[in-house]
């Protein structure tokens, strides 16, 4: 994994998805809702049912948190 994005509001998913990411010694960028990207955006960009937080890693849409994690698992990387 070179360089995940994390689009989040501050949820206690988003800090579950941080602790993972540092865990791995990962690198990553956060976006917070309000200074960042409005909730407009959000929904535009990931789809009005996209649950916080939303990740890509490497340039691609991983998905939520549920869905990294079994990303991370078929990439083996836990």
């Amino acid at each position: 994994m070179n360089q995940a994005v994390l689009y989040t509001n501050g949820n206690i998913e988003s800090d579950r998805v941080r602790m993972l990411l540092k865990s791995l010694n990962g690198e990553y960028h956060e976006y917070l809702l309000g200074p960042d990207f409005s909730d407009r955006q959000f929904r535009m960009e990931f789809g009005s049912e996209a649950e916080y937080p939303q990740i890509t890693i490497n340039g691609k849409h991983i998905g939520s948190l549920k869905e990294t994690l079994q990303y991370f698992q078929r990439e083996h990387i836990i």
